[in-house]
């Protein structure tokens, strides 16, 4: 069991990111383990998300996972979507 992470094109800048719990690496998934927990990349986002850091944040009003993507050239103003 892991976490599937890509990238769809969608909201007001182009891209956005997806999460998916998955039983099994697609043919194509590029694997990372990091501190016990096993994150598969899908293939036609490994370029963008190339050196991007992801971390999982809880304060008082939310819970989500962060994303830092030194590849990003712009977000909409929501937050939800970027370009690169």
């Amino acid at each position: 069991v892991g976490v599937k992470v890509g990238v769809r094109t969608r909201g007001c800048n182009g891209l956005s990111y997806t999460l998916e719990y998955t039983k099994s690496k697609g043919e194509s998934d590029e694997e990372v383990v990091q501190d016990g927990v096993r994150v598969f990349i899908e293939k036609k986002a490994q370029l963008t998300l190339l050196g991007t850091e992801m971390d999982y944040v809880e304060d008082k009003l939310s819970s989500e996972f962060v994303f830092n993507n030194p590849n990003i050239k712009g977000t909409c103003g929501c937050g939800e979507s970027f370009n690169i």
